[in-house]
């Protein structure tokens, strides 16, 4: 006997009462049919509902061969009645997002042409995948119209039409669907082909909100959020934005242009800096003249201050030169000189040093995990 599907009958339904068909162990839980259910099935890219069977908890819920499996953490007696509680928040989150999902991408269809190739609904945005490049400067039209759709407060109708209906419908699909088909339409904003539930009306959906669009293959990625889980991320932005006033002494709107003065200003003293350490490796590099091989000890310096300062002082002695920069643990290294091959030095290090790294013949970067004593001690040979 087929399941009765309640969930499309009736998307709002709580609770219901059903008779278990089939009770059937696995190795992850108890697989329950019943006669009738208004847990959704996951599918065309919305999750499954959660919640009680009885005193069981719903860990999934899948569609196989006409029936609906309740993958459920303990046994129901087949045959007898049960109650069903769908936990509503998670369900109703999931309808606001799939229906604003049908939203933008019947608006940017019905603009555009291009299709929705992917959708997926994740733990705090929705993605969604289009064939095509969208504009940046469109995006915030899209968002205004979607939003504008949503507080018209809309029907949100959802059918089967019948076989002799179905050619008539100007469906929005990549391809031609075998009756029967269920249609969901959005009056004014998309006709779509969709196994999914959704709200009653548009204003249900509460709002929605386009926070990025990436490149995607040939087309975008978009991460959107709806409703309650829009607000949510909306609140988390507007937090963090406020942090940043605080921190640029500047109003809630005009972080940005503060963040930018502040970004010149620390580029202004990056290159300051860069100015005198360089100035630095001179002078340091300048006792090294007519010096056949150099050993030099500096304090912790990222990898290209580090070559930086090792190229200097190979350009003035005589050998070569190791430079060695605290880190913690050990050391970086830098073996430099113009025109040598530093390959075996390098070897021999690493092995007696505890070491990692190498390069061109000229210029061997690493690390080692030994004491300054080790280290003078291995040169010293």
């Amino acid at each position: 006997m087929e399941c009765r599907k309640l969930y499309y009958e009736d998307p709002g339904l709580r609770a219901f009462t059903a008779t278990v068909t089939g009770c059937k162990e696995t190795p992850k839980g108890w697989a329950v049919t019943l006669d009738a259910t208004a847990f959704y099935p996951e599918g065309g890219g919305q999750a499954c509902d959660l919640g009680q069977l009885g005193t069981a908890e719903v860990l999934d819920v899948r569609e196989q061969d006409r029936q609906i499996i309740h993958l459920c953490a303990g046994p129901l007696t087949v045959g007898t009645q049960v109650e069903g509680r769908i936990h509503w928040e998670r369900r109703f989150d999931l309808m606001q997002q799939h229906t604003g999902e049908h939203i933008l991408s019947g608006l940017v269809c019905g603009r555009f042409g291009f299709h929705n190739v992917g959708f997926h609904v994740g733990a705090e945005v929705i993605q969604i995948d289009f064939d095509g490049p969208i504009p940046a400067e469109a995006l915030e039209e899209l968002e205004a119209e979607a939003n504008a759709v949503i507080w018209d407060d809309r029907p949100v109708k959802c059918w089967y039409p019948s076989p002799e209906e179905l050619p008539g419908v100007p469906y929005r699909s990549k391809k031609a669907l075998p009756w029967p088909v269920r249609i969901v339409e959005v009056p004014g904003a998309d006709i779509c082909a969709c196994c999914g539930t959704h709200v009653a009306t548009t204003g249900q959906v509460g709002l929605v909100k386009i926070f990025s669009c990436v490149k995607f293959h040939e087309g975008v990625r978009l991460e959107i959020a709806c409703g309650k889980r829009a607000l949510t991320q909306l609140s988390r932005v507007y937090e963090q934005n406020r942090q940043v006033s605080q921190a640029f002494s500047a109003k809630v709107l005009e972080t940005g242009a503060a963040a930018q003065r502040a970004l010149e200003a620390l580029a202004a003293e990056k290159l300051r800096a860069n100015t005198l350490q360089s100035q630095l490796f001179d002078r340091i590099a300048g006792d090294y003249v007519n010096q056949k091989n150099v050993l030099h000890f500096a304090p912790p310096l990222e990898g290209g201050q580090l070559r930086e300062l090792a190229e200097k002082i190979s350009a003035r002695c005589e050998g070569y030169c190791a430079v060695f920069s605290e880190k913690e643990g050990g050391f970086s290294y830098c073996l430099a000189q113009p025109g040598g091959d530093l390959r075996q030095l390098c070897k021999e290090l690493n092995t007696c040093l505890n070491g990692r790294g190498g390069g061109k013949p000229p210029f061997q970067q690493g690390t080692v995990q030994a004491t300054r004593a080790d280290i003078e001690k291995f040169f010293s040979h």
